[in-house]
């Protein structure tokens, strides 16, 4: 046992160092300057803060970050909000066709989103969703639901129903149990969606460079890829302009991760 010990805390460690490393490297060429040629793996012995400001003005970072922060808020209220109100009946009343609709939302998480990319953007373009935030919103709630719905289902499935049946005989609605008694119990799971969802919505790439072409709707990953020419890269602006868009995120985890395991871990027990 104290091998196995030993072994699970190296593989710990070095799935810690996988993550760890670049952002390591990130930071030690965000501060470098760029015309400094030392080994990325050294700590430079200054701040060149320059890479931040050029990040910042040339690629128009204020606007950007306006764009996904809007983009994002919108999409993770949404995705709660029908979420949790999908997940309550599906988990509550094992029906053959509340199971038929489980099965439909977890086998659309199998389906990747670049396989549909081409009828997406006809369809976006027929219908003048193409450039606005309502239309790339849609996008992700579509393509991020699947994940909440499965999260949500399960976690709601270890909660007692004596509460239910509680609520019920105290003369609540299903309606009221459900934002009376159910949603107060969620933290957990929905800090664990907000994470998930979350992050992935804010630095998504493949959506907003497709569908969000103009520059006033340009997000962070978006904004930062025009730094990357085909004669000329500017490493040090890019990663300048990635650790400054790291910091939300990183912020909202570090907030939320007291309920992200216990979410995790009860949200994937039943469904």
């Amino acid at each position: 046992m104290k091998r196995a010990g030993v072994l699970y805390t190296l593989i710990g460690a070095l799935i810690g160092l996988m993550h760890i490393v670049p952002f390591y490297v990130l930071i030690t060429t965000s501060f470098k300057d760029t015309l400094d040629t030392s080994s990325k793996w050294i700590m430079p012995g200054y701040a060149y803060w320059d890479n931040f400001i050029h990040a910042w003005q040339i690629a128009g970072l204020d606007r950007a970050f306006v764009n996904t922060a809007i983009i994002t808020l919108l999409s993770i209220a949404l995705i709660l909000i029908l979420g949790s109100s999908a997940a309550f009946p599906l988990a509550r009343n094992q029906s053959k066709l509340n199971k038929w609709m489980y099965g439909f939302f977890v086998s659309a998480l199998i389906v990747p989103p670049l396989t549909i990319l081409v009828p997406l953007y006809k369809m976006f373009v027929e219908i003048g969703a193409m450039n606005t935030y309502i239309g790339i919103v849609i996008l992700h709630v579509t393509f991020h639901l699947s994940m909440a719905i499965f999260l949500f289902t399960g976690f709601i499935s270890t909660i007692p129903r004596e509460l239910d049946e509680a609520a019920m005989i105290d003369g609540a609605s299903r309606i009221g149990l459900f934002f009376r008694i159910i949603l107060p119990v969620l933290m957990p799971i929905t800090a664990t969606v907000i994470i998930m969802n979350g992050v992935s919505i804010w630095n998504d790439y493949q959506f907003s460079v497709f569908f969000l072409q103009k520059l006033e709707y340009r997000t962070i990953t978006v904004a930062l890829s025009t730094f990357f020419g085909e004669n000329n890269s500017n490493i040090g602006w890019v990663a300048a302009g990635s650790l400054l868009a790291a910091i939300p995120s990183i912020s909202v985890y570090l907030f939320l991760q007291r309920y992200f395991i216990s979410g995790m871990t009860s949200g994937a027990i039943k469904g």
